[in-house]
């Protein structure tokens, strides 16, 4: 591993730790508050597909290192390529690897849950609510940031966003909010619970224990079958259903829990 000035490793900029069925990203770059940079960017998308290739893992917790969740883009890298007139290729690569991570999530047939604390701004914001469930601490903030500068949004935020609250709230939200708390988010339909800060870890944990007792099959076929019904008439969502569901009833975890039900029933 390379060192820095002073001799010390750098910090790897995200971690992955997986506990039985469950796995967690953690971002780690807590100096610049999870800020995604080219490095977290490029670690992120190799961490996404590792979990992906994963048969064992149901659930995936993402949660940031230090005060924060994630403040968003990294200020210094964008500033940088503002000054130097590159911004093009700058942000380019780096949204080449950071949507790469996004479509993971998005794809895998796993449930994503994004753990809140502090601050979640711009991308950090994004990632929030790409996840497929939100839990956040009493103390979360969750800033769009893209309006203040000029921006659009970026890291699959209209999308989380959209699918969650509709077009109009979403509009409200990325150009007129400048921040709101985790109570609004929860009001909001944005997030699924709110706890107090030193409770954020155990409540994460048990909500990931609880989504990760459903079958593999149960789990990415609903999330495929939500996923794709504001797109599919209802014709076709009516035969997807009858198909996914007729695809877990083949399953060995589902003829296990008939079997249960039907013994209760003597």
């Amino acid at each position: 591993m390379a060192t820095n000035e002073t001799g010390i490793p750098p910090l790897d900029p995200a971690l992955l730790a997986i506990d039985g069925a469950v796995a967690t990203i953690t971002l780690n770059r807590p100096a610049t508050f999870n800020s995604i940079d080219l490095s977290i960017a490029k670690r992120l998308e190799a961490l996404a597909a590792e979990v992906e290739a994963s048969d064992d893992i149901k659930v995936l917790v993402i949660e940031g290192a230090g005060r924060a969740f994630c403040a968003g883009g990294d200020l210094q890298t964008l500033g940088a390529a503002s000054a130097s007139d590159t911004i093009a290729p700058v942000v380019g690569e780096l949204l080449h690897h950071y949507h790469a991570f996004i479509a993971a999530l998005l794809r895998m047939p796993k449930i994503v849950v994004a753990s809140v604390h502090g601050s979640a701004a711009g991308a950090g914001f994004s990632l929030a609510f790409m996840a497929d469930l939100c839990i956040a601490a009493e103390d979360a903030r969750f800033t769009p940031a893209y309006a203040k500068l000029g921006a659009s949004p970026d890291g699959g935020g209209t999308v989380g966003l959209t699918a969650a609250v509709g077009p109009r709230r979403a509009l409200q939200i990325f150009l007129t909010e400048d921040h709101f708390s985790a109570a609004q988010a929860q009001q909001w339909g944005l997030i699924v619970k709110v706890v107090p800060s030193p409770e954020l870890k155990a409540a994460t944990r048990e909500l990931a224990l609880r989504l990760a007792q459903n079958a593999p099959s149960a789990i990415s076929a609903t999330k495929r079958l939500i996923q794709r019904a504001p797109k599919n008439s209802i014709e076709h969502q009516l035969d997807a259903e009858r198909d996914a569901i007729i695809d877990c009833m083949h399953t060995d975890e589902f003829r296990a829990a008939i079997g249960k039900f039907m013994q209760k029933g003597k």
